[in-house]
C-alpha cells in the first residue's frame, strides 16, 4: 500500500492512499493521518481512488482520524471511492458519517462552505 499527501489549498491536504486498507496496511494510514494532525492539518481530503478494498480496520481508522479532526475545526472528507468500497461504506452507513464527494476538487472546495464544527 502506499500513501502520500500533497496540500491543496486552503489550508486542506489531500491524501491518496493506493492498495489495500487492511489490518496489514492501515498502520501505514493511521501514521500519515496522526501526523497530519499532530501538525496541525485538521482538514483532510482522503482519496480513496486506489483502494479496492477496505477492512474493518480501515475503516476505523478513517473514523478515529474524522473525530480528531473535527475536535481541531476541521474534518475528513472522502472522494473517489472505488465502487466495492463505496458499497462497504454504504452498507456500514458511513457515507451519511462523512462527506463523500466523486473528485478531490469537489471535496477541497466542499470546506469552504462545510460548518465549523
Amino acid at each position: 500500500m502506499k500513501v502520500f499527501h500533497t496540500p491543496l489549498g486552503g489550508g486542506v491536504v489531500g491524501v491518496t492512499v493506493e492498495g489495500r486498507l487492511d489490518a496489514a496496511t492501515v498502520p501505514s494510514l493511521e501514521q500519515v493521518l496522526q501526523r497530519l494532525l499532530f501538525e496541525g492539518q485538521a482538514r483532510l481530503v482522503v482519496d480513496l481512488g486506489g483502494v479496492n478494498y477496505i477492512s474493518s480496520s480501515g475503516l476505523r481508522a478513517l473514523l478515529t482520524a474524522r473525530r480528531q479532526a473535527r475536535s481541531r475545526g476541521g474534518d475528513v472528507f472522502l472522494c473517489s471511492l472505488h465502487p466495492r468500497v463505496r458499497e462497504i461504506f454504504e452498507m456500514v452507513g458511513f457515507v451519511s458519517v462523512f462527506g463523500v464527494y466523486a473528485t478531490r476538487d469537489e471535496a477541497a472546495a466542499a470546506f469552504q462552505s462545510a460548518p465549523v464544527a
